[in-house]
């Protein structure tokens, strides 16, 4: 089955799909590891891990394929992309979602701030009017190679126009031809309820710790209608935080000692990359 294939399967079954956030293919493998059926990645955590910056919009489209054209080759399962705002008008919004498939990403979501984009959960966003918005979906589907691609319209009108209009914006891109809806930086349960008796497309809801929405298991999110839930920052939180206390073990004390209970050592990371398979390939062909 097709990457494609499988992922809109996964989206469109009865039970949610939740998608961990990876930021290289280091990471891609750790969620693979753990049994998960698919994962994510976003420009938060790509401004991080490459930049050392803030998701203020400064990746170009050709550094987030390159980035998922790494992370594609690093696992077996589907890889759900951010194309943030589309990188321009509606010819660039077809040219993205033909580099992104090339890439082999399983998905892809476009969103309707303006350029240049901030993360969903940072203040000062700015959104393009509904019609420009409602365009680039239309180009979008219309760009698409293979039909089971999942392309994703994502809203973030509520924290500049209103939750009615984050409502009206997310209707609008359903009909345009979204496979998917997400409404970003919702507030309540009360508001998720909404989002899923208004919106008739799969939902999305985002869970990021210390950001706006409230943090729902799997289950209450199911039960509140949504098909996906995305964690698209944990890792990169987990991977910030181990770091800052190994390095500062290591620069109190001068050694690693002290964390050495939550470190991988040579023989295991040697295992857990898949170097012994490597060996073995190798084997068979000398």
């Amino acid at each position: 089955m097709r990457k494609t294939t499988l992922f809109r399967t996964l989206v469109e079954g009865p039970e949610i799909l939740v998608l961990p956030g990876a930021h290289d293919g280091l990471t891609a493998r750790v969620i693979e590891k753990c049994g998960f059926k698919a994962l994510t990645a976003g420009g938060y955590s790509f401004s991080a891990s490459l930049l050392g910056k803030p998701d203020i919009g400064l990746l170009t489209m050709t550094e987030m394929v390159h980035q998922y054209r790494n992370l594609v080759n690093a696992v077996d399962i589907p890889v759900f992309a951010d194309a943030d705002t589309g990188y321009g008008d509606v010819n660039n919004v077809m040219r993205t979602v033909r580099e992104y498939e090339a890439a082999g990403v399983a998905g892809l979501f476009i969103e309707d701030q303006v350029f240049p984009k901030r993360c969903g959960h940072m203040a000062g966003k700015a959104v393009i009017p509904l019609e420009e918005m409602v365009a680039k979906i239309k180009a979008a589907v219309a760009a698409r190679q293979d039909p089971d691609l999942v392309i994703m319209a994502r809203t973030d009108a509520l924290a500049v126009h209103g939750f009615d209009d984050a409502i009206r914006r997310g209707k609008a891109y359903a009909e345009a031809g979204a496979d998917m809806i997400f409404v970003e930086a919702v507030t309540s349960e009360e508001q998720m309820r909404t989002v899923n008796r208004e919106i008739l497309k799969p939902t999305l809801a985002n869970m990021i710790e210390g950001g706006k929405t409230p943090l729902k298991t799997p289950q209450e999110l199911q039960d509140l209608g949504y098909a996906v839930v995305v964690h698209p920052c944990s890792l990169t939180y987990a991977v910030a935080g181990a770091a800052m206390r190994c390095m500062t073990e290591l620069a109190t004390h001068g050694t690693t000692a002290g964390c050495r209970e939550s470190m991988m050592d040579f023989d295991e990371f040697f295992r857990f990359i898949g170097a012994p398979e490597i060996r073995e390939r190798e084997k068979r062909f000398f």
